[in-house]
């Protein structure tokens, strides 16, 4: 993946896709040998539809893990200056024609000087999708909603999440990874029964580490259906270290709903921020960088 932030190198075009897709088949965003991958299949249709013979590497907003969805991602790859005069035009077309049929590029456009989707973005919104219905989930919802087995109580499990919004460490509810840190701000964590029974978690920050809305979602569960109280998911939050207990839900069940970018003339501020090394108030100088992770 690209890192440059500060735009595209002389003689290329910087170009913004937004695009959605089904992850029921696919491995994750990130592209893999002989795994079939979001990146993976969009970066071969470029190549076949531009009739080029290299690769153009796309930047994510936000890795999605195997089996996630995305109905608002935002991506963006640096064109040679005549390949994109040259199907600028014609790319959204050609690329429905050549995608399968699992994922689809909405809009293609020229971005905006420092624009970098990864690290421009000054939030991710995700959403989980659970029902406690007892006769189980809709069939026609069944790949994007998890079953509970239990009856949910989703005013308790709104107490719960109010604790955890903010700047924190989310050390106990992400995968570590060597080098990454796991500081991150936590703007909305909600919860809303809808009138099909199908209860949404709505969670947005400015970037999320390995399985953090999964972890996030497990816990809430667990305080849901009585297993827990309202004030335990603040206290593993507390401990700072990985939790056995906390399970990491499904895939199937969460969406990249949507991606937030700043004005046009902050992007590469933004982007030049969230590179800097990240800690808490007080704390020693962060390992790594802020990025878009995967939940």
């Amino acid at each position: 993946m690209s890192e440059d932030i500060e735009g595209a190198a002389p003689g290329f075009v910087r170009v913004r896709l937004d695009l959605s897709y089904d992850g029921k088949d696919f491995s994750g965003w990130a592209k893999q040998t002989e795994r079939r991958t979001v990146q993976g299949e969009l970066e071969s249709a470029l190549r076949t539809v531009t009739r080029s013979t290299c690769t153009y590497e796309l930047t994510v907003a936000g890795r999605t893990d195997s089996g996630v969805h995305a109905r608002g991602q935002v991506a963006h790859v640096d064109l040679p200056e005549d390949v994109w005069a040259e199907h600028r035009d014609k790319l959204l077309r050609r690329l429905a024609g050549r995608l399968p049929h699992d994922v689809r590029v909405w809009k293609v456009a020229e971005a905006p000087a420092g624009f970098n989707a990864r690290f421009a973005a000054v939030w991710r919104r995700y959403a989980y999708r659970v029902t406690d219905n007892p006769g189980g989930v809709d069939p026609l919802l069944r790949g994007h909603v998890l079953w509970h087995d239990w009856e949910l109580d989703v005013d308790a499990m709104n107490r719960a999440a109010e604790k955890l919004v903010g700047e924190h460490d989310f050390a106990a509810y992400c995968r570590k990874r060597e080098g990454a840190t796991t500081i991150r701000t936590l703007q909305q964590l909600s919860w809303e029964r809808g009138a099909d029974g199908v209860i949404t978690a709505t969670v947005r920050a400015d970037a999320f580490c390995h399985n953090m809305v999964r972890s996030l979602v497990g816990a809430m569960l667990f305080v849901g259906d009585g297993h827990r109280d309202t004030d335990w998911p603040a206290k593993v939050l507390a401990a700072g270290v990985r939790d056995s207990s906390v399970h990491v839900v499904r895939p199937h069940g969460l969406t990249l709903e949507e991606v937030g970018y700043p004005a046009d003339e902050l992007l590469a501020a933004r982007a030049r921020t969230a590179r800097n090394r990240r800690t808490l108030p007080g704390a020693l100088p962060g390992s790594s960088l802020s990025g878009g992770g995967c939940c």
